[in-house]
């Protein structure tokens, strides 16, 4: 693959506060919302940072803006190829579409139809493929080595996590201190970047990242002290379905995470469904991970002050219909 820089080192938190001023002419200071009703039951103070409110939909604009304002000219000409399932896909096509950059994504045939969708409407090619039988990563470098494009990943790349970063800083310059953390895990750029900015606003708050149930590669490799692979995952939280975290996010992760928690498909729904009547938002199932191990650890947050990062609001509206139904 073709990076856009050659750093080798793990980002810092000043490069979460150059991402910060960086992508500020386009990113949203998207609203940190609270719930008497998720307070009463959980027994703490929750600061939900509502990503779902962010250009796209989802956080994934942060990061992506933050890598490709930092193109040369060349790079820019060229173009950008990423591999996502949706909503890094949505959120580099429109970074991309806003900076001029032509952009190509490499997408699961399986991938939501409004985040396919959205990603063609942002203007990016998109290149389709069998998650269960191909190698998105191998098809990327093959189309990028014959294109000349430069590849940003979803999440392991130090300008991803330094822009996915801003969210949590965002939310502690608005709540002050936090006595915990909970943060959904994907390939860790999300969390990684989290723990950069909360490690150096709220030293002594505990970081907790949530992966499906059916897919804690991240929890594995937490615990185990290495990274660990599975198979794609079968759950509703597509934005989960990684096979393992990356290099650089395992780096930050293990370093400053405390600990990596899983929740079920079925706790997922319930958020959704707390979302949508107790707040009035539309929240995508891999936004309502952190929510729902925040519900399943209530017992250990008794009088906290609790942050909670919704990453996302990115559903077709038929499956958020069925999922509410039930």
């Amino acid at each position: 693959m073709i990076p856009v820089s050659s750093a080798t080192e793990l980002p810092t938190f000043a490069d979460v506060l150059l991402a910060a001023e960086r992508i500020k002419p386009w990113a949203h200071r998207t609203p940190v919302l609270t719930s008497r009703t998720a307070d009463a039951e959980l027994g703490a103070s929750l600061f939900f940072k509502c990503e779902n409110f962010q250009r796209m939909g989802a956080f994934k604009f942060r990061g992506a803006m933050n890598a490709l304002a930092q193109f040369d000219e060349a790079q820019r000409k060229a173009g950008v190829i990423t591999f996502s399932s949706g909503n890094h896909a949505q959120g580099t096509a429109l970074a991309a579409q806003l900076l001029g950059i032509p952009a190509t994504i490499v997408m699961p045939l399986d991938a939501p139809a409004a985040k396919v969708a959205a990603t063609r409407g942002y203007g990016a090619n998109v290149v389709t493929y069998d998650r269960y039988k191909e190698d998105r990563e191998q098809i990327c470098a093959r189309l990028a080595e014959e294109k000349k494009l430069t590849v940003i990943p979803p999440y392991d790349h130090p300008h991803v996590m330094a822009g996915q970063g801003t969210a949590t800083k965002e939310l502690l310059e608005e709540t002050g201190l936090l006595d915990a953390l909970f943060v959904c895990v994907g390939g860790g750029g999300l969390l990684s970047g989290a723990a950069l900015a909360a490690r150096a606003l709220s030293p002594d708050c505990k970081i907790y990242g949530v992966e499906p149930e059916a897919g804690n590669d991240g929890q594995q490799s937490l615990r185990s002290g290495s990274l660990v692979s599975i198979a794609t995952p079968k759950t509703i939280a597509d934005g989960a379905q990684t096979q393992s975290l990356g290099n650089y996010t395992f780096g930050v992760i293990r370093r400053d995470v405390d600990d990596i928690l899983t929740v079920t498909d079925e706790e997922l729904v319930a958020c959704m469904r707390f979302f949508a009547e107790r707040m009035k938002m539309v929240v995508e199932p891999t936004g309502c991970l952190a929510f729902a191990a925040a519900r399943k650890h209530r017992a250990q947050l008794q009088g906290k002050r609790v942050g909670v990062i919704i990453s996302g609001g990115n559903i077709d509206l038929g499956k958020l219909s069925a999922y509410l139904a039930n």
